[in-house]
């Protein structure tokens, strides 16, 4: 059996290679990668022999799976596996294990990061006082009672609700899946768009969720509202909020991902919209969080070659 990390995953190579053996152990031989390098040609000469491969949030397309007549497992150092060919592994009988859980934390970090950075107006604070300013014309607004909407009640979502409430905000939630949780109203989509102060994204990205936020639930949303994405990109119809945002129709926007990974192309139409904080794809990646997602990696290597997988999302 051979394992073959594509990449070090944030965590200092020393570390992650001794984890790793202790973990595994002689189970399997184990190749690390030091770099992280995505063309096809690379990923074949890596991948070409190994039962499992290891990678986070890069695309792992057809041409390279098909390549690798002994794969058996991809373990996806991520919660996302849309990444990815999900369609070809099931074709060749290919399992897809990902790391739910690692980043709970780090994304509500940020959540609340970016938008009290928004309310607050810290940015453009920060700039005006090192010029001798004031806060004319920068007073910001309280999260307190406001109405705090979650579009997706897993982990993530669920954390941010939390942490909504402990500010003294009226929790709502839309999900597919509704659960009892004290302080929490679900509705429909619409009626979160539409009576919520604060948006805040946490679904995957499946055909289902594209475009799911679009021009017409935007245009139910309140002037002063504000909309956060760090789920993934394309649940947002990119040009439909910058549209809004740009014709004064929302407040702001706080936005760690997009369509595509970063380095995105200058003429995103978010980057030239008025009020949004854009962060490149960083929510997940905190040093804790990196040390906690290499623990489930090794543990879910562990478990498949004890015959009981975890964390199975194909």
């Amino acid at each position: 059996m051979k394992v073959v990390f594509l990449e070090p995953l944030g965590v200092a190579m020393e570390k992650f290679t001794a984890d790793a053996k202790t973990v595994i152990g002689d189970r399997a031989e184990l190749v690390f990668y030091p770099d992280r390098v995505t063309d096809v040609p690379t990923l074949i000469e890596r991948s070409k022999d190994a039962d499992i491969v290891v990678l986070s949030n890069f695309k792992y397309p057809r041409e390279v799976i098909e390549a690798c007549p002994k794969l058996k497992m991809i373990c996806v150092a991520f919660t996302g596996v849309d990444h990815i060919d999900a369609a070809c592994c099931k074709e060749r009988g290919i399992m897809i294990c990902n790391c739910a859980g690692y980043s709970t934390s780090a994304v509500a970090d940020l959540v609340f990061g970016m938008l009290i950075t928004l309310a607050r107006n810290i940015i453009p604070c920060n700039e005006v006082v090192r010029k001798g300013g004031t806060k004319d014309g920068l007073v910001g607004f309280e999260l307190e009672g406001k109405a705090f909407g979650i579009v997706g009640t897993g982990a993530i979502g669920l954390r941010v609700a939390s942490i909504a409430q402990a500010f003294g905000c009226n929790v709502y939630a839309y999900s597919r899946t509704r659960k009892d949780i004290p302080g929490i109203t679900y509705v429909s989509l619409d009626e979160l768009m539409a009576t919520c102060d604060i948006v805040s994204l946490h679904v995957p990205s499946t055909p289902a969720t594209k475009g799911l936020i679009n021009a017409d639930n935007l245009a139910l949303m309140k002037p002063g509202a504000i909309l956060i994405n760090t789920a993934r990109g394309p649940v947002v119809d990119s040009e439909a909020l910058a549209a809004a945002l740009t014709e004064g129709r929302l407040a702001g926007a706080c936005i760690d991902v997009f369509e595509d990974e970063p380095p995105l192309d200058p003429s995103h139409p978010l980057l030239h919209a008025p009020n949004v904080i854009a962060t490149p794809h960083v929510a997940f990646a905190t040093k804790q969080a990196f040390e906690k997602r290499a623990v489930i990696v090794y543990e879910n290597i562990r478990c498949y070659l004890d015959g009981h997988p975890q964390n199975v999302v194909q």
